[in-house]
């Protein structure tokens, strides 16, 4: 029944395997696990958690610092330079093996130590948003840590909470779960006390919950069985994450490490087989060629993309947005469109209770009264509309006297709220609260100030016009309706009917201060603001003119449901406010807009949110959501404030623009040297660089890159959201890499033909403009403005300085001869730093020209994108699920 446990973990079976708890009787188990249904008692608890360990899927062991130093050496550029090193020993070149390994170590340790500090920094801002779940202890309600629920403890559920363990039902009422992520089950289940077959499947365990599903409505209370690893979650947890999108930027890493493959090959054996026709020496051939493949490839990515994440995520963090998929930051760099509910990202989210009205509009205590019982003996999904009612003081609707007797909970469907109370005459008393026309539809009364009359069109009329009159005017309105009983124990759904509706509650959320400047500065990025809403259009169009959004171009959630697939894609271009809409329909809109070749962002906290976030680039929640879409966002905002997403936008293109950086320095410089040495190894009678100084120059030219994570980014590359575009990096390299080679060839001639230089001499000359190049190209390609219109960051501009040094000091080191190095001549440093200063304008310039070429080029295909997006659907979640 559960999954086996590996040798060496700690064993989270207090039920035996072959005993299938869902088929035990409840008392049974509740025995076998020594506990009662009033949960734990504090000490047993924390007995337990030592004895089974913490409830959470077997944790990896791939943060570890041997493990992350290990994986350095699993790169294919590593193990073909300890190729290199072994067969340079095996036949004798002793030195050049030593050579050889002290880079590769080097290189290694360079990586670990970026790659390791990433990984833990993003731990710790893990750590900052941990799932707590309500369990009873001592037989006092208390809320603890997910990962701290152990086997025997009993815990409370609520519509909104992620089921932290697997267990049985011990009370439920009105509970469905959404099991989706098990089963593939779209539609919620029923769940309930009972015992099911041992032999019977998950789907048909309606008396268990599983971890890692979530309540869609209703309350439980529910007998932890398994945890941790013992889950149904955690046998296919790996699996499951295999099932996430691989976000834009993860695929052009990968495409872009096809295209250096592919180069590397070509080059590694046209220069191979072409040094063996010029009958050079077979080792020496092989390890040009191998050097040469290593020395064009950026091996230092993997750590410069953790390292800009893990910069991006703490810059972030410090400005209240947390990121839980560290690849998602690029794809919030990349947003161009944020949808958004509209309470507490467009308001102030403080919703006030403004007004308790009868049906004929006047204040009445007797609302008041009614809806604070309703709002404060519900147990289900929590929300702020109670909490406004509960703060609002008595003002003579006291609640003395009256008890609870049932409830029928909130759910999305019917939209509505009831709470059964008895009253001092023994009388039962259905109080019914939710929006006006859910709750019109149960009812069949009006109470009048004359008493109860007939609900009829003109009833029906009047209560209308007064509900658009006051959502015109901002308010969010809400029905209340009561039917009185003879007594009884319980009730159900089957008995809102023929309620009498007796008024009105309003409330009030404000816009929130300084909203239209955060749009502005969203639109000023190039970000538009779609705003997608249950409430009713009138409140939305009054908002949306408060703050600055069109209020002209809407869709009711009514309008949606008869569109077509098809008519909804070529209809959301033209709509910026979406109200009145099913839970269900958030989802189609996102798909829609992406279609239409959006990268949208969803930014939602509640129940039904959680497939919108699902479904778009980027989903995005808040602290305070409830767990289902915590877990189901990328990025979460310590404060519901678009101000913090427009801050954490400008971390994620700087994250980009950092990362891009490091590709366009190191391709261009790399595939110019590159190309450059493999022509002339065709025709000079000698090696142009020797392997050992090719990966020297590779790992000096390395160094400052580990700076770039934390460089400046000028204001105008975070104008606009940023894509990878693996043909943009192809034709800089080229472009850039063309440059390189002129000069190489420049420097070659004037070596050979200037300074008359020996075999020893040209490499050391060669080495030190290769290197000098090399330096001057970052200060270059990091600005779209004039190098010097632009300031690097202060670690970047010294250690480029610093290897620039390095580069010019090397060849009169005592240890210089064993890298193959020789004294330069004066005059020949001065030639080599002309060249370099030359290469400085002429890369310069074409810098210049690029852009300007890839502006047109990039609004060219933005136009033709367009117009294939008119015809051409780009693939939905489910899709790009199934492809995965």
């Amino acid at each position: 029944m559960i999954s086996r446990i590996v040798p060496g973990e700690v064993d989270q079976r207090p039920v035996p395997d072959g005993d299938a708890y869902w088929s035990i009787e409840t008392n049974d188990l509740l025995r076998r696990l020594k506990t009662s249904a009033l949960g734990l008692a504090t000490s047993e608890a924390a007995s337990r958690l030592a004895k089974f360990g913490q409830n959470t899927p077997a944790s990896r062991s791939g943060t570890s610092a041997l493990t992350v130093f290990v994986r350095q050496f699993r790169s294919p550029l590593v193990l073909i330079l300890i190729f290199a090193a072994t067969v340079s020993a095996f036949v004798g070149e002793g030195q050049e093996a030593a050579i050889i390994g002290a880079i590769v170590l080097a290189s290694c340790i360079l990586s670990f130590t970026q790659e390791y500090g990433a990984s833990r920094a993003t731990e710790a801002l893990k750590q900052r948003i941990s799932r707590k779940a309500v369990v009873l202890r001592d037989g006092v309600e208390c809320s603890v840590a997910a990962e701290d629920i152990v086997p025997g403890d009993v815990i409370r559920l609520s519509a909104g909470n992620l089921i932290p363990a697997d267990g049985i039902i011990l009370d439920a009422r009105d509970f469905n779960v959404s099991e989706a992520v098990l089963t593939g089950e779209t539609f919620p289940v029923v769940k309930a006390p009972g015992r099911a077959l041992p032999e019977a499947s998950l789907a048909q365990r309606t008396n268990a919950v599983f971890t890692g599903t979530s309540v869609r409505s209703g309350t439980a209370t529910v007998l932890a069985v398994a945890t941790g690893t013992s889950t149904e979650f955690a046998s296919i947890a790996a699996a499951l994450e295999r099932q996430i999108p691989e976000t834009g930027f993860a695929q052009g890493i990968r495409r872009f490490g096809y295209l250096m493959t592919e180069i590397m090959l070509a080059i590694v054996i046209l220069v191979f087989f072409a040094n063996l026709m010029l009958h050079r020496p077979l080792i020496e051939s092989l390890l040009f060629s191998l050097a040469l493949a290593v020395g064009l490839t950026p091996e230092l990515l993997p750590a410069i993309i953790s390292v800009t994440l893990a910069r991006g995520a703490r810059a972030m963090a410090a400005n209240g947005v947390i990121v839980r998929r560290l690849d998602a930051i690029e794809n919030l760099g990349s947003m161009d469109l944020l949808c958004t509910d509209k309470t507490g990202t467009l308001t102030e989210g403080i919703i006030h209770l403004d007004g308790w009205l009868d049906v004929d509009g006047n204040p009445s205590t007797d609302i008041l009264l009614w809806a604070r019982l309703n709002a404060t003996m519900q147990t289900g999904l929590k929300n702020p509309l109670d909490e406004a009612i509960a703060d609002v003081p008595g003002q003579g609707a006291s609640l003395a006297g009256f008890t609870k007797v049932d409830e029928i909970p909130y759910d999305f469907i019917r939209k509505r709220l009831s709470v059964v109370v008895r009253t001092k005459d023994a009388d039962d008393l259905l109080i019914t609260k939710g929006a006006v026309q859910n709750v019109l539809e149960i009812c069949s009364f009006v109470r009048t100030a004359k008493g109860l009359e007939p609900l009829d069109e003109t009833h029906r009329a009047a209560i209308d016009e007064k509900f658009r009159r006051w959502s015109a005017d901002g308010y969010r309105v809400l029905g209340v309706a009561i039917r009185r009983f003879e007594s009884r124990n319980a009730f159900g759904r089957k008995d809102e009917i023929d309620l009498a509706f007796a008024g009105f509650l309003l409330f009030l959320d404000p816009p929130k201060e300084g909203v239209r400047e955060t749009l502005a500065a969203l639109a000023h990025r190039g970000i538009a603001v779609k705003v997608i809403s249950g409430d009713n259009r009138y409140v939305a169009a009054h908002l949306a003119d408060a703050v600055g959004l069109r209020a002209d171009r809407t869709m009711t959630g009514e309008n949606l449901s008869k569109l077509t697939k098809s008519a909804l894609f070529a209809s959301v271009q033209h709509t910026d406010l979406f109200v009145e809409i099913d839970p269900n329909q958030k989802e189609r809109i996102v798909q829609a807009f992406r279609s239409r070749g959006h990268v949208v962002g969803y930014l939602g906290d509640g129940i039904n949110d959680a497939p919108a976030l699902h479904e778009a680039d980027i989903g995005i929640s808040v602290d305070t959501a409830v767990d289902v879409a915590r877990e189901a966002a990328d990025i979460i905002l310590l404060k519901q404030d678009l101000g913090v997403l427009v801050r954490g936008v400008d971390d994620g293109r700087k994250t980009f623009a950092n990362t891009m950086k490091y590709i366009s320095i190191t391709t261009s410089a790399n595939f110019g040297n590159m190309i450059s040495m493999a022509v002339a190894s065709l025709f000079l009678p000698f090696l142009p660089l020797l392997a050992a100084q090719i990966l020297l120059n590779n790992f000096l030219s390395d160094i400052p890159s580990l700076a770039i994570a934390g460089d400046n980014v000028d204001a105008d590359q975070l104008r606009r959201p940023r894509r990878w575009d693996i043909g943009f990096v192809r034709r800089f390299m080229i472009g850039f890499g063309l440059v390189s080679s002129l000069f190489d060839f420049a420097t070659f001639a004037f070596l050979l033909l200037v300074a008359h230089a020996t075999a020893a001499a040209f490499q050391t000359g060669w080495f030190v403009e290769s290197l000098l190049t090399e330096l001057a190209i970052v200060l270059i390609v990091r600005t779209h403005k004039a190098f010097w219109a632009s300031r690097p960051s202060l670690l970047l501009a010294w250690l480029t300085l610093a290897v620039a040094a390095v580069a010019i000091i090397i060849p009169y080191v005592p240890a210089a001869a064993r890298f193959g190095f020789v004294p330069l001549p004066l005059h020949v440093l001065v030639g080599l730093v002309a060249i370099t200063t030359l290469y400085l304008l002429a890369s310069e310039v074409t810098k210049r020209w690029f852009f300007d070429h890839e502006s047109r080029h990039s609004h060219r295909s933005r136009a033709g994108r367009a117009t294939a997006n008119r015809t051409v659907p780009r693939p939905t979640h489910a899709q790009r699920v199934a492809h995965e």
